[in-house]
Parts: C-alpha cells; structure tokens; sequence
C-alpha cells in the first residue's frame, strides 16, 4: 500500500462532505414532492414551470439539476474512501481486509441495484444502470486506483475519458437497413446529427453490448433496447467521476493549507466545466449523463467540485455548520436515505392518505395537493433519519 496510508494520519470526517451527500439524497428523495404535476396543474407559471423543469432529467444533451444527482453521489463515493482507507488502515486492519471489504462493498451495491429495479417485477429484473449497481460495477477498480499513486490515478482518468470516447467515435453510425423499430424509435426524431450521432440513443456501442450482455440473465422478453437509453457500461466513465472525487478526496486528506485546498477545489471545478462544455460546443463530444459521455464527466465533475468547494469554505473554513444539521443527518445515513426513498414512498403516502384525509392537502388548493402531501411524506422520512441519527443507527455497505 503507497505511503499516502500512512500510520500518522488522524481520522476526520468532513462536514462538508456529509452536507453535499445530505443535500444530493434530499434533491433524490424531493421527487415525491411531484413538481411537474403542480406546474401542469397551473399553466404559464414560470416559476413552478422553472421548479419542474430542474426536477427534471433533459430528454437527451443539456443538463438540469436533477441530472447531477447520480454524478454527485458517485464523487462523494470517491472523495470519502481515501478518508475511509487512511481510518481503517490506522486501526490497523490488513491490507487483504480492506481489499475484501472493497469487493464485498462493490457486489452488495450491484446487487442492492437490481433489487430495487426488481421489487414492482415479476421476476429479477437483471438490468444494471441504476445509480448503485454502477457505483458498484466500478468501485472495485476505484479501490484498486486509491492504492496507487495520484500519478496512476491520473492516467486511469485520462485512458478511460479517451479510450471511451473513441469507442463511440469509431462505432459505425445506423445504415439504411437499420431495423428503427426495433427500438421503438423514429429516426427523424433522433436529437444528435453529423458526428454527434455516434452518441446518439439506442444506436451507440454501449446499446450494441446491452442487446448482448442483458439477454444472458433470463427475461420475460429478449431485451432490445432501454426506453431512457441507459446503459450498463455508462460505469466506466462513471468511475471516471468517481476518480474525480478521488482526486479531490486526496486534496483534502493532504496537508496543504485550507486555501490552498480550496483554490485547487475550485480550479478544478472551472476547468472541468470549461473543459466539458467546450468539447461539446465544438462537436467533438456532445454532453449526454444519460450514456455518461466523457464531457459530461467533465462538465458534471467541474459542478461537483464546485458545489464542494463552496461547502468546504463555509463549514470548514469558516466554521458556519449551525444551519447544515438537516443535511448531515441525511448524509450519514445516504444509503438508508436512498432505500427509504425507493421503498417507502408510496406506503407513507397511503398512511397519510388513511389517517390525515387527502381533503388536509388541498386546503392551499387542489394544484398544490401533489405538494403539499409529497412535503409530509419528505418531513416523515427526514424523521425516521433523524430518528437512526439519534440512536447511531447507521446503514452501511
């Protein structure tokens, strides 16, 4: 193990970290408060126009924040393991121990995946482009990385951002014969043309290994295509954000000055949007998160080291942490966050439904209902969190 492990580093844990991961898992967990009803509900409003639209992922190319989400989620997953690796090293577990703790985290996340996209199927439904099954499929290797100098860390990020790319660049485009409706889909409605079309939906390289790969498990019906155009390779270039986080996860472990932790913080950030944004602008690479384009790791990594910048600055540097305790209590516990999330929605709306009268939620009107009864059911989740946070009731994996 590199000598980064070393035995004199003293454990912390991060606020800021735990407040980002807090404020992700909330923006996930806030999909119950179901804003594109209300802005349907009433038309022309642009501000619950505006709320619905950030709720939102974008059909294909752009971004939204509820597209940085998953990005969010897989950096925080590489900014905590340097921490995690240095804390568990120093109370003295072997390196065969946090080796076999890394796969076995690795496994249970896939798996942790596939049950969620299986519990409203009438079989496992093997598919594996939900957010943990990818942070999964590619934690093993970030573990690998984060006992290897920065230097190779670099070089991993780099093969992987180029070598994913040209894949896509290189894949033929769809011929004349191509069967479209095979995949449900009307080539005139395709979003990206000229070279851009090499990462265009269902048509790119990552679909080609799907049509292969998914139909190996077994199905009610052979797999063709996925409706949102999600794939299971998007984790490599997942594990490129998450060696993003690892970077920033090594920064922050280093010895440096807070300034000047917080200055490459935000140097990275500037040049990771400006870097995503320019290759999209001048054709070479479109910004695409639902098939994890190497610009939208840049793109969506630069936010990443913003939003955790500015965190840094205020709790750590400036010590203001009064205000993040409803975050951090959502933080700690992000994979307990995420299954109460999945699991327990529509049960705690049904409870309220029973108990309270759905007539309670129209008393500011029937357009803000969906609201106001999505609200309650957040604020009951944020208890029972609240309620494991009291008791030091933390899932882990």
């Amino acid at each position: 193990m590199r000598d980064t492990l070393r035995a004199d580093f003293t454990p912390v844990r991060l606020t800021s970290v735990d407040v980002y991961r807090g404020f992700v898992m909330l923006l996930m967990m806030g999909e119950v408060l179901k804003l594109r009803r209300v802005s349907q509900a009433i038309p022309n409003n642009r501000l619950w126009e505006f709320l619905a639209q950030q709720q939102s992922h974008v059909e294909w190319t752009g971004c939204n924040l509820h597209d940085l989400i998953q990005p969010s989620f897989s950096f925080l997953v590489g900014v905590a393991l340097p921490l995690s690796l240095r804390r568990r090293s120093q109370f003295g577990q072997p390196l065969w121990l946090l080796t076999a703790h890394a796969f076995w985290r690795a496994l249970t996340l896939v798996l942790l995946g596939v049950f969620l996209r299986s519990t409203h199927a009438t079989q496992t439904n093997w598919t594996f482009e939900d957010t943990l099954s990818q942070i999964g499929l590619g934690y093993g290797f970030l573990y690998l990385l984060a006992i290897c100098s920065v230097r190779v860390q670099w070089g991993a990020l780099v093969t992987i951002l180029f070598g994913y790319w040209l894949w896509f660049a290189m894949y033929p485009l769809p011929g004349p014969d191509f069967d479209w409706s095979k995949i449900h889909l009307d080539p005139n409605s395709q979003h990206l043309t000229g070279f851009a079309a090499h990462w265009g939906l269902n048509t790119n390289p990552a679909w080609a290994f799907d049509t292969w790969f998914l139909n190996l498990f077994p199905r009610a019906a052979p797999f063709t295509h996925n409706g949102g155009g999600y794939s299971t390779l998007s984790f490599i270039p997942t594990l490129g954000t998450m060696i993003l986080g690892l970077l920033a996860g090594e920064v922050l472990c280093s010895p440096q000055s807070s300034r000047a932790k917080l200055i490459w913080l935000v140097l990275a950030g500037l040049i990771g949007l400006a870097g995503g944004w320019g290759l999209d602008v001048v054709g070479v690479c479109p910004i695409v998160k639902k098939i994890w384009t190497p610009s939208w790791v840049l793109f969506s990594g630069g936010w990443c080291f913003l939003v955790l910048a500015a965190l840094y600055a205020v709790i750590e540097v400036a010590n203001r942490k009064a205000w993040s305790f409803v975050f951090v209590v959502v933080g700690m516990n992000s994979i307990a966050a995420y299954l109460i999330a999945h699991l327990w929605d529509d049960f705690i709306e049904r409870a309220l439904k029973t108990n309270l009268g759905e007539s309670l939620f129209r008393l500011a009107g029937e357009p803000y209902q969906p609201f106001l009864l999505g609200a309650a059911v957040l604020f009951i989740e944020w208890l029972i969190l609240f309620w494991m946070y009291r008791r030091k009731l933390f899932l882990r994996v």
